[in-house]
């Protein structure tokens, strides 16, 4: 059975990943179009496959598809009878060019999005919006008061932003919960620019996203370095994928590949496990998945747990690479 763990300073229990539902989107609006469309039972399966994995929370947002991200996880999960408590559903405002009124005006197109199952962790996705970060918090408080929501975060904040908020919220006795942002092996920006010390200072929780880095930390292309010709979007013309900066990251792959062979796992599996545990509690992560092979990979990654030495020893040749 997934050790699940509390979301900051809340009663709320995770377990260390949830599934990134990103990729639900449909196509819809040109944040959805990211992603290939899916069917209905390829996402079925997807969401299936995590639940009977250990995955209890499900993270999506407003402006994946305009809803239909939101839309397509409830029905899905209605569809499949998973009861509230063992599906928790973390989702986002999108604050930019909107006032923090903007915040208490939507949220009953979000629970309807939701089809009126619980949001457990209502995050602002980022930090531009035409209110200060106080009026936002104070907005958060009122859906707390109200027993509209069951948790407020932040998405994308900086240090000082994050303490503000938590500052706010603090004054109404509510907790910040979590701050999601971009982390993996090979993007340690947030333990550099004083979020990651901030989190454990406050007890606030990171949500990591993008913790495979798009597929470079598979290993995959690595394997086969044509298959960055096949990338749809701008990680087709991005460096890290071919060529010599792909090389520069080859050492760290191979550190990871000797790990997975040791403990019968993938490569993917082994820089999960990393994200989990490398900071004790602190880091849940939300690997997406548009395969049910993925969400095979992403629910094994908390089968096992690497040793102290072996997580400090990924650290430094992820950060040796890395420079």
């Amino acid at each position: 059975m997934t050790q699940l763990r509390p979301l900051g300073k809340s009663d709320i229990k995770l377990s260390p990943l949830g599934l990134g539902c990103w990729q639900f989107s449909k196509g819809n609006n040109p944040i959805g179009k990211y992603w290939s469309t899916l069917e209905d039972e390829d996402m079925k399966a997807i969401i299936q496959t995590s639940l009977d994995g250990g995955i209890n929370w499900f993270d999506t947002a407003e402006i994946y598809g305009k809803g239909e991200s939101e839309r397509t996880l409830a029905s899905t999960l209605d569809k499949l009878d998973v009861p509230f408590e063992d599906a928790l559903i973390a989702t986002k405002w999108w604050p930019l060019m909107r006032k923090a009124e903007s915040i208490t005006q939507t949220i009953h197109a979000r629970m309807d999005a939701l089809n009126q199952r619980p949001i457990s962790l209502y995050q602002v996705h980022q930090p531009f919006s035409l209110s200060s970060v106080q009026r936002q918090m104070e907005e958060m408080a009122s859906l707390i008061d109200k027993g509209l929501i069951q948790s407020v975060g932040v998405s994308n904040f900086s240090a000082k932003a994050m303490r503000e908020a938590h500052a706010v919220l603090e004054s109404y006795g509510i907790p910040l919960v979590s701050n999601q942002v971009k982390y993996s092996l090979l993007d340690r920006s947030i333990e550099k620019n004083g979020v990651l010390d901030a989190a454990k200072e406050l007890g606030i929780s990171i949500i990591a996203y993008s913790p495979l880095e798009q597929g470079l930390l598979t290993g995959k292309y690595h394997d086969d370095q044509e298959l960055f010709k096949s990338l749809s979007g701008p990680r087709k013309y991005m460096g890290k994928y071919k060529g010599k900066q792909l090389e520069k990251t080859r050492s760290l792959i191979e550190l990871m590949r000797d790990l997975a062979s040791k403990y019968n796992v993938t490569i993917s599996q082994v820089a999960l496990n990393w994200m989990i545990h490398y900071h004790g509690e602190t880091v849940f992560v939300i690997p997406g998945a548009s395969k049910v092979k993925h969400a095979k990979e992403n629910v094994g990654a908390m089968s096992f747990k690497l040793s102290d030495t072996e997580l400090l020893q990924l650290s430094d040749e992820a950060w040796r690479v890395g420079k």
